[in-house]
């Protein structure tokens, strides 16, 4: 009895090993694989943003902090944009009078791209997986500044940012923790996802770019 009793928490102890050392080395892989599948899906919520940014400054010379402005302006606004009929480089078409440019009207949501809104821009807030990640729907921070080039110029200047917690939150805690130590304090990057910047220009890049 003795025996089965001691080869049965052999057994149990065996199983628990394997476990423990199957957990060891699986753990990190899927945290990085999670980790990838949801940054990509956050980064083109962010080019999303982005280009509706873009679109906004293009009408109004400036950004808007404001997401219900930002959907607002993508749902209702319209852009002007021109048509060219002949070639100005044609100076015989020019003489002829025969080169002309043309003002029209597009509603916003026919020239803006976005790819992963679902067609419902109140999306365009939200951060993918921040339902998972911590239980409920997190917003995109966002802000707008003004600074001054090298140059004496004054430009308009956005940030969309998404720190990690917000879509990694539910993953391994020390995964976590790991991950974002070693893009802060080695690398020296964002504790997050983001695009733009309000200390530089930097034509709104990402972060991953």
């Amino acid at each position: 009895m003795k025996k089965i009793l001691l080869q049965v928490l052999l057994l149990a102890a065996i199983a628990a090993l394997v476990w423990w050392l199957y957990s060891l080395f699986n753990t990190p892989l899927e945290f990085e694989r999670i980790r990838k599948e949801r940054e990509a899906q956050v980064v083109e919520r962010l080019k999303d943003v982005r280009e509706a940014q873009r679109a906004y400054r293009a009408k109004y010379m400036k950004f808007t902090p404001s997401f219900d402005s930002l959907i607002a302006f993508v749902e209702n606004d319209s852009l002007v944009l021109e048509r060219a009929t002949g070639s100005e480089d044609d100076s015989l078409a020019v003489a002829l009078g025969q080169v002309r440019r043309e003002k029209f009207q597009v509603a916003v949501k026919d020239t803006v791209r976005f790819y992963t809104l679902g067609g419902d821009f109140n999306n365009l807030r939200y951060i993918p997986f921040s339902i998972e990640a911590t239980g409920r729907l997190q917003q995109f921070a966002m802000d707008t500044a003004s600074i001054e080039t090298e140059s004496k110029v004054v430009v308009p200047v956005v940030e969309v940012f998404a720190k990690y917690p917000t879509f990694l939150g539910d993953l391994d805690e020390q995964e976590l923790i790991n991950f974002r130590d070693y893009q802060v304090n080695t690398l020296s990057r964002a504790d997050g996802l983001k695009v733009g910047s309000l200390t530089a220009t930097t034509n709104e890049a990402g972060n991953w770019e």
